[in-house]
């Protein structure tokens, strides 16, 4: 009897002690699960190898958010959509935005775009602002203080969590610059979809984009591209899992290079970057 009292006391406890909250891509649950430990219940709304552009939530998701304290929102195009939806289902859960004083970018175009059209364009803002280090502190930050705030009991453990995390993150940096400090050819890389503008802000280097606002190039950007890859001595091409790659394929047996497969929607985030730095710098 005593067993089952302690038992029941421990699945209450468990059950009333965490949070339930919800994020919109893989590489937010990362972070939230850093901060927040075994104290939160983390639910994912875009599934792995779909878009966030286009994700539609399925009704066992829906549920999910009936049930949800917090949302992580990180701007993402499907939230547009779908956000004032789910606020709508349950009007208690708390939207917190967790892009809040990151610096936004304006989305990469393909330079032949701008050679073949004769004028610059924005393709509005970039959303990937986790493929900085300096952003996914700002971001780890506005976690911990959305969890401190609603659960003001456990806020040192979260606090402990996070100084441990932006420890990781700053190794992550530190590693990440020692790879591509011996960069002497290029630093420039070529790149599908042009999802890595803020990792390349980081690391003074320049991404060369192959895809015009979701299209594959015309036969004369091929070209283009081909003879900018050649000037620039990009080593390798990288591309998604979500998207066609084509066109990557054909310019990378045109310069003898690898297609690299890469997303910056992978869960393993350090990882993930630290291996995109050393394609970079020629470490296949």
């Amino acid at each position: 009897m005593k067993r089952i009292t302690l038992l029941l006391l421990l699945l209450t406890s468990y059950i009333f002690s965490n949070i339930n909250a919800i994020v919109s891509i893989l590489p937010e649950q990362t972070f939230l699960k850093a901060i927040g430990g075994d104290k939160v219940n983390i639910s994912l709304m875009v599934q792995p190898g779909n878009s966030p552009h286009t994700y539609e939530p399925k009704p066992s998701q829906m549920v999910a958010v009936t049930k949800a304290d917090l949302y992580f929102a990180i701007d993402v195009e499907f939230e547009n959509v779908w956000l004032p939806k789910f606020q709508s289902l349950n009007e208690k859960m708390h939207i917190i935005d967790i892009t809040e004083g990151v610096k936004k970018m304006h989305m990469a175009q393909a330079h032949h775009q701008h050679e073949t059209n004769g004028e610059h364009t924005h393709a509005g803002e970039d959303p990937h602002i986790w493929t900085a280090p300096e952003n996914v502190k700002i971001i780890a930050k506005n976690m911990y203080d959305a969890l401190a705030k609603y659960d003001s009991a456990n806020a040192p453990y979260y606090k402990k969590n996070l100084d441990a995390f932006l420890a990781s993150v700053d190794e992550t940096d530190k590693q990440i610059n020692k790879i591509l400090s011996n960069l002497k050819k290029s630093r420039s890389f070529m790149v599908f979809h042009p999802s890595w503008g803020y990792f390349a802000k980081a690391y003074n280097l320049e991404q060369i984009a192959v895809e015009v606002e979701g299209k594959s190039p015309k036969p004369r950007e091929l070209v283009m591209l081909i003879k900018e890859a050649k000037e620039e001595k990009v080593n390798a091409i990288f591309t998604q899992p979500e998207f066609s790659d084509s066109a990557a394929k054909i310019i990378a047996n045109e310069l003898h290079i690898p297609v690299v497969k890469i997303s910056p929607m992978a869960p393993n985030w350090s990882e993930n970057l630290i291996h995109m730095a050393k394609t970079i710098a020629g470490q296949h």
